[in-house]
């Protein structure tokens, strides 16, 4: 049996427990320190960390909704939302 050590991808603390399964069975994890849950493998791109951060890169580099779509591999719909959320221009 293999063990992995998981850390918390916001504060990087060691001091997580497990906190039960999503609907597709994946374990999910939350960090004692910040309170936050978290996923090891996330079924959906858009919710992966660091999505929305490159969608505002690519947003200020002049890309196109459909091109950030493309590259990243979410909807056009999220990234419009994303970019709503944060008040991009």
């Amino acid at each position: 049996m293999a063990i992995i050590e998981v850390k918390c991808p916001k504060c990087w603390s060691a001091h997580v427990i497990k906190y039960g399964r999503t609907s597709t069975g994946t374990q999910r994890y939350l960090c004692k320190d910040c309170k936050d849950s978290f996923l090891l493998e996330y079924t959906y791109n858009a919710y992966k960390p660091g999505t929305e951060e490159t969608i505002i890169k690519m947003t200020a580099n002049a890309s196109g909704i459909r091109d950030i779509s493309r590259v990243v591999g979410i909807s056009t719909d999220t990234v419009i939302k994303t970019l709503k959320k944060q008040n991009v221009r």
